[in-house]
């Protein structure tokens, strides 16, 4: 314990390793969060419809729009919908872009384009949004429109060859869980959060990889393998050390970046609308899961792929001697697959997705599934554990494959 204590502590005293975590705080918490939440994010629209024009009062505009929304009810109906399309025609229409852009108006124009197709009028409005003009009279039916339209998806995408009659049932029965009506609040600053927390975590693994990459080439690179042989310890023991120390930073890294971005959202979102559905952010979602349980899911699936990661990194350290050659490809498990995504098969590019901090977070909002022996498994469900196996199989092998170089 001690001889972790003191290499974890060295780690830390490493001058790149302060300068990365204080850049990644910088580049994810200060401006990914606090300064994107309070001007450009959210913050109101001026004379400019520029974002980065914004007026830096995020906090405030947010607080306006929650209690805007309010007013709409607790839960989503016929009604709600109805209420929400006729205030939106009774403003002026230069009120309207900064409307859009942070209200929920944009989510009532989705649900009208997906579910009303018969009331556009191309005639007559062809130029105009349907939410311009669209007859709330006729807006009825909203969640037996929205189960058709799911059944005809499925049914299309199994006809694809994308999912099978077993894997479009088990979607359909994931979807019959889900409780209607939906719980309802201003749903925006939400589908911000669960679609940040995924795409955050990716933002991580460069700066991992600087840090890790050198785990073990760089004692091949500051030639300490004979000061390696000669210590009481021997080299496996120090190795393993290493390693646990290398997944130490990756967690704390992780708790430091992640626990100040859940900080920053609590403090300018608040707790309400964490029982909202996640079929806000994708109309079509089957998994019967409120947004909380989907922020807890990205967290999950980052903290995850983070540890997958940082195991793979140490492997590559034990297998090169060149730091530089080392680095480089850590970095391209993160970035080739997105690069050559449209070059790759059909199986390999959904297979590459399993890489960690490669995949899509928010797979859950979608349908993918993926097949081991004939069996269907929900996509999710293998984005959130095949990162972490692949970290845990690569130590064992970090620490051997260093150890046939130090016999070289």
């Amino acid at each position: 314990m001690e001889l972790f204590a003191l290499e974890h502590k060295r780690l830390w005293r490493k001058t790149i390793v302060r300068i990365c975590v204080v850049l990644c705080f910088v580049y994810s918490v200060i401006w990914g969060s606090v300064i994107w939440y309070q001007w450009p994010g959210f913050g109101s629209l001026n004379d400019s419809t520029d974002m980065y024009d914004n007026n830096f009062d995020g906090y405030y505009t947010i607080r306006d729009f929650q209690e805007q929304f309010s007013q709409f009810g607790d839960h989503w109906t016929d009604e709600t919908l109805q209420k929400m399309v006729a205030e939106y025609q009774s403003y002026d229409v230069m009120d309207i872009p900064g409307l859009q852009s942070k209200g929920d108006w944009l989510l009532a124009y989705s649900y009208l384009r997906d579910l009303y197709p018969e009331l556009e009028d191309p005639e007559g409005h062809q130029y105009m949004p349907l939410l311009h003009y669209a007859d709330t009279s006729k807006i009825e039916g909203f969640y037996e429109r929205r189960q058709d339209l799911l059944e005809h998806t499925l049914e299309a995408t199994r006809l694809n060859g994308y999912l099978t009659e077993a894997d479009k049932q088990m979607l359909l029965d994931m979807n019959s869980q889900i409780e209607e009506p939906w719980k309802y609040e201003w749903t925006r600053g939400w589908q911000d959060v669960i679609n940040d927390l995924p795409s955050a975590g990716a933002k991580l693994a460069p700066y991992l990889a600087v840090v890790l990459a050198f785990t073990f080439s760089g004692e091949w690179y500051s030639n300490t393998a004979p000061l390696l042989h000669t210590t009481k310890h021997g080299w496996k023991k120090l190795a393993w050390i290493k390693v646990l120390s290398g997944l130490a930073f990756a967690a704390e890294f992780y708790a430091l970046i992640f626990g100040a971005k859940v900080v920053v959202q609590l403090i300018y979102f608040g707790t309400s609308g964490w029982d909202m559905p996640i079929q806000y952010s994708n109309l079509l979602a089957v998994a019967p899961w409120n947004m909380l349980q989907a922020e807890l899911f990205d967290l999950a699936f980052v903290f995850l792929g983070v540890i997958g990661y940082a195991g793979l990194i140490m492997l590559i350290s034990a297998l090169v001697k060149n730091n530089v050659l080392s680095l480089v490809i850590s970095l391209a498990f993160i970035y080739v697959p997105d690069i050559l995504a449209g070059y790759l098969p059909t199986w390999l590019k959904a297979a590459s997705q399993y890489l960690p901090l490669v995949g899509n977070g928010t797979d859950y909002l979608h349908y993918n599934v993926f097949h081991i022996f004939g069996k269907g498994i929900w996509s999710p469900y293998m984005l959130i554990s095949v990162p972490i196996i692949i970290g845990v199989i690569c130590l064992p092998f970090a620490v051997k494959g260093w150890s046939r170089r130090q016999k070289a």
